[in-house]
């Protein structure tokens, strides 16, 4: 599943293709990884939140540990209690310019890239909620691999085009899950010998 994407433009590039009442300033990096801040349009501002909804985790002694991003979330899963609320209340789009997914041998793996050729910037499906560790924290729903992808991974990112875009952020529950399909486009793949791991 994705847990690596890039962002190269700026806010007020982004901006320029959801219109929206607000900015948030900057570019929030263009890497983004999970726990860290990314761009999203919530269907009136385009803000910065952190990757992945915090899921509390104790130790071997009971103790309270650092919470883990969970920042992917199955499409069969929606109807979960950790994710029905946001998917019903507050749906989101994550814009990007690539996603990666790691591919070689165990220890080995490096960084496969994903994108689309004729869209600069595109969309992914999100969900986002307010949370006490984090504050606003966004989730990037995944459905079976598109084509490009197999082979990969079996899971890819749902890719929404612009027509689709009010339906995902506004529609009902079972409107937004028609759209929770494999990319059916064309897309671009580079595969690099960059680590998938930095060392």
């Amino acid at each position: 599943m994705c847990n690596l994407y890039k962002l190269s433009q700026s806010a007020d590039e982004v901006a320029q293709l959801f219109n929206p009442q607000s900015v948030a300033s900057g570019n929030a990096g263009e890497e983004v990884y999970p726990g860290y801040p990314g761009l999203v349009f919530d269907g009136e501002a385009l803000r910065t939140m952190t990757w992945g909804f915090p899921l509390a985790l104790r130790g071997k002694s009971g103790q309270m540990l650092k919470p883990k991003p969970v920042n992917n979330t199955r499409t069969d899963k929606l109807d979960s209690g950790f994710w029905r609320a946001s998917f019903r209340d507050r749906r989101c789009l994550i814009p990007l310019t690539a996603f990666a997914e790691a591919e070689g041998p165990k220890g080995n793996k490096t960084r496969t890239w994903f994108s689309i050729p004729d869209q600069p910037i595109f969309t992914a499906a999100g969900i986002w909620r307010d949370s006490a560790e984090w504050g606003a924290v966004y989730s990037m729903v995944m459905t079976d691999a598109a084509k490009a992808v197999e082979g990969v991974h079996d899971r890819s990112p749902v890719l929404l085009e612009p027509r689709n875009w009010d339906r995902w952020l506004t529609g009902s529950q079972a409107e937004a899950l028609t759209l929770c399909t494999p990319y059916p486009g064309a897309m671009s793949v580079d595969r690099t010998s960059e680590p998938w791991v930095r060392r």
